[in-house]
């Protein structure tokens, strides 16, 4: 085992990357307030504290089951899950009452694929969360898109929400490579390499053919900003955002937060993203600005 891959190495990779999601989250969380829509347009920061939502409290769960089990336990995430559901932080309304059914004894199994009609939800909640994990396994980006896949059934069973959250374990794993950050093309070809065909899979064909488009809205014209807050109207463009500016948080954070759309989960998306690379930390007096990770939170590997 190399120093990269050891359990400390693969902790603190994780937890820098939940740092750079939540701040993603919480400060784009911040532009949903019309009074702060002008701030955007200047790329002004608004007044802290900012506040993180769903997104941030999933991916504390995910984190804290890698911490104790190595892996994804799927039991033990959705009992995270429901146990730490705080019904004001933003949850959907599918999503709140099965945390709440698996709170009072319910089977996640059953509850997860019963959603919509049996087909499950295919959402980007299972996207928005998963970059920690990425960054755990940035020695073995494969298993990063398997436990990935693995994490996704526990709330969101479409095809489609699967490999969103693929996509983004995949591009955390290759971002946080030990050997170097990839370059904005291997980054998107790795990942397109490792998920399943999908729309998923469309949506980063195209955002990797759109590369060198300087224009951020026009690329979210194409590939979504979350808008409809489905896995391929979001990951995609999430994706083509961070593999533009790995290394440098803030332009990223510009880049994704001013298409509009789902801010929070796109922002944490790309921040999670962004931040598994040494490089790639957010600013400090961003870090000072947003609400602190929950007590709960594993902050070592005790």
């Amino acid at each position: 085992m190399t120093a990269d891959s050891s359990p400390d190495r693969r902790f603190e990779r994780a937890l820098a990357s939940l740092r750079g999601l939540s701040v993603g989250d919480a400060l784009g969380s911040q532009f949903f307030v019309p009074s702060n829509y002008p701030l955007l347009k200047r790329r002004e920061l608004p007044a802290g504290p900012w506040q993180w939502t769903d997104d941030t409290e999933m991916a504390c769960s995910v984190l804290a089951v890698l911490a104790h089990h190595d892996r994804i336990d799927q039991d033990a995430l959705a009992l995270s899950f429901a146990q730490h559901h705080d019904f004001d932080r933003g949850y959907g309304p599918a999503v709140n009452r099965m945390l709440r059914l698996i709170r009072e004894g319910g089977d996640w199994r059953e509850l997860a694929a019963a959603l919509f009609k049996g087909q499950g939800s295919w959402g980007n909640g299972a996207a928005m969360r998963i970059a920690p994990l990425g960054a755990w396994y940035a020695d073995d980006p494969e298993q990063a898109t398997h436990q990935a896949e693995i994490s996704s059934y526990t709330t969101h069973q479409h095809r489609e929400a699967v490999v969103g959250a693929m996509a983004v374990a995949a591009a955390a794993a290759i971002a946080a490579d030990p050997a170097g950050p990839p370059t904005p093309e291997s980054l998107l070809d790795g990942v397109i390499a490792l998920v399943p065909r999908s729309a998923v899979g469309a949506g980063l064909r195209r955002a990797r053919d759109m590369l060198d488009y300087g224009d951020a809205n026009t690329v979210a014209a194409v590939l979504g900003s979350g808008r409809r807050t489905s896995a391929h109207d979001t990951v995609p463009f999430a994706l083509w955002s961070a593999a533009r500016g790995l290394g440098d948080f803030e332009r990223v954070f510009w880049t994704t937060a001013q298409v509009g759309g789902d801010v929070d989960t796109t922002c944490a998306i790309a921040g999670g993203v962004v931040a598994s690379t040494a490089a790639g930390a957010p600013p400090e007096d961003w870090l000072r600005q947003t609400e602190e990770l929950p007590g709960w939170v594993p902050d070592g590997r005790a």
